[in-house]
């Protein structure tokens, strides 16, 4: 009796208790742990640059104005825009979930490289800090992307240090797509071929291979800026022979497929929602794992569409133009084959369900209003004014938060062996749901009304929308704060979550709550078809 009493009083082994202190933290080579860091740094900058769009939205409140001055207003969008792009929308889920989820589901004690997945988050917080410091110092006015010869000239401050911040974030980026790429080729389980495959890793893949080849790119145009502005080489500056037009191209060569490294990790996160809460094998699987492939692909063939008024010719518009259309196909098979597999499926309306309808909904207002950007006569009417503003916050925030907040509740307990109120978490979508409508529909009529964006000031007859949504925005942040609040709470007093509370198949529920720090005790073997809800496999699988 007393040794059953001492053996039930032993603490379970977990990723959590495997090391105790901050050193045991910040020099870990635990993918989970290492996504626990991620996932509180990325937190951080979260909340830093939703206080600069509350600031933003509070400004234009009134058509004159009253709260910052212009110049002050420039450096609000520029740093939200640098912040939520840069260090927050494209680490979100490849750098936490990606991270502590990749190995599990490939049946792996870890990432192919753990030191290098340690330096990527030195990496990023290097960067982060950098970006910080210079927006204490003053910020910078250039909007996210840097436009030459604005980022050039010397009456704009700290461009340096910001383009500076955000290569070195870029080294993180790649180091982690590389990462995800070699652990998925090299360390599958037994059994675990590329067509038993989760979608979840099948998009993860394709966002790696964006993130490997699309981001050094990017990196070496900031580079060229900062160059270009300290010493006056002339790539950029057409006084010098230089072409500023050249920086759009190679600028956006890699923001446009970014957007994929943002939103097809989202993607990943409700092809492993839909099927388990609907209790169905996913419609179409091999058509939705090669649409992420054709998102990257062609990902990288449509970046001139940003630049239908930048003097490009009219044969190139035109095949920009079509090649933007045809990047919605991809997109748009995983929206008809996750609504296929809902049709007739047993249907849970569980919190990350929720999130599932909100992100297919949302994506595909953001999408079809893609299309309308693609036209090159509506483009030219459009661009520049707030309906562009709208459609990137439909994918990015409708799309691709949507996704990160369904990704968190869904794995939240078997991150953190606790559970959630439930309550609280369906409350909390519906205010992220109706907030950001109420803040971003206004803006597609602001924009084909004319309403330019990036303006301290605008037009009486705007006001109204504007107010709308401002008030908008301020139900979004409640909604936001509400997950921080109750998660938080759920540390301590949630309920002890079981080993699989959503009875959900995949080999990451097959391991304990929270998983140990090596995973698995011993290596499994996958003799299942992925999402085979009909003959759904024991918690104790085959090892080896």
């Amino acid at each position: 009796m007393a040794t059953t009493a001492i053996n039930q009083s032993v603490e379970k082994e977990t990723y959590l208790n495997a090391g105790y202190g901050l050193k045991s933290w910040l020099l870990t080579k635990d993918h989970k742990r290492i996504a626990i860091l991620y996932l509180i740094s990325i937190t951080v900058f979260f909340a830093i640059g939703g206080f600069f769009a509350m600031l933003i939205r509070l400004e234009l409140l009134t058509p004159a104005g009253d709260l910052v001055e212009a110049d002050t207003y420039n450096k609000l969008f520029s740093m939200h825009g640098i912040i939520m792009v840069f260090f927050f929308l494209i680490p979100s889920i490849p750098a936490t979930l990606g991270n502590f989820l990749v190995p599990l589901m490939v049946g792996a004690k870890d990432l192919a490289f753990p030191r290098i997945n340690l330096l990527s988050w030195y990496l990023y917080i290097i960067g982060g800090t950098m970006a910080l410091v210079a927006m204490f110092m003053g910020g910078v006015d250039t909007g996210w992307t840097f436009y030459t010869p604005l980022s050039t000239e010397y009456v704009n401050t700290n461009v340096i240090p910001v383009a500076l911040g955000v290569f070195v974030a870029g080294f993180s980026s790649i180091f982690t797509g590389l990462n995800i790429i070699v652990t998925i080729h090299r360390m599958r389980a037994p059994g675990m071929t590329w067509s038993r495959l989760p979608l979840f890793i099948w998009s993860h893949y394709a966002a790696s291979l964006i993130m490997v080849l699309g981001t050094p790119v990017v990196a070496i145009t900031l580079v060229l800026a900062a160059l270009e502005r300290a010493f006056h080489i002339g790539i950029f500056n057409p006084q010098l022979g230089g072409d500023p037009v050249l920086f759009q191209h190679l600028f956006w060569f890699y923001s446009h497929p970014a957007v994929y490294i943002m939103i097809l990790p989202s993607m990943a996160v409700i092809s492993e929602i839909v099927p388990c809460f609907t209790r169905k094998r996913i419609f179409g699987y091999e058509f939705v794992a090669l649409s992420s492939i054709g998102i990257a692909v062609l990902g990288f063939l449509v970046w001139a569409h940003h630049m239908f008024v930048a003097g490009i010719s009219v044969y190139a518009a035109l095949v920009f133009s079509l090649l933007s259309y045809l990047v919605a196909i991809p997109s748009a098979v995983k929206v008809f084959n996750w609504t296929a597999t809902m049709f007739k499926g047993s249907i849970s309306f569980e919190t990350p369900m929720l999130y599932a309808f909100g992100f297919i909904g949302l994506f595909t207002i953001g999408g079809l209003t893609g299309l309308f950007l693609a036209n090159l006569g509506v483009d030219i009417h459009v661009h520049d004014t707030y309906f562009v503003i709208a459609h990137f916050h439909y994918i990015m925030v409708g799309g691709a938060i949507m996704g990160y907040l369904g990704g968190l509740h869904f794995w939240w307990p078997k991150m953190t062996g606790r559970m959630y109120p439930e309550a609280w978490a369906k409350l909390s979508a519906l205010l992220v749901f109706v907030g950001f409508n109420l803040t971003f529909f206004p803006q597609f009529v602001l924009g084909y009304m004319g309403m330019p964006r990036r303006y301290h000031a605008y037009a009486p007859e705007f006001q109204v929308l504007n107010v709308l949504s401002t008030a908008g925005a301020s139900v979004l942040a409640v909604g936001y704060l509400f997950p921080l609040f109750y998660f938080l709470w759920s540390l301590k007093y949630g309920q002890i979550a079981p080993n699989n509370p959503y009875n959900a198949v995949g080999l990451e529920w097959m391991t304990q709550s929270p998983p140990p720090a090596h995973n698995f005790d011993k290596t499994p073997v996958v003799t299942w078809e992925a999402y085979d809800y009909e003959n759904q496999p024991q918690e104790e699988v085959p090892v080896v």
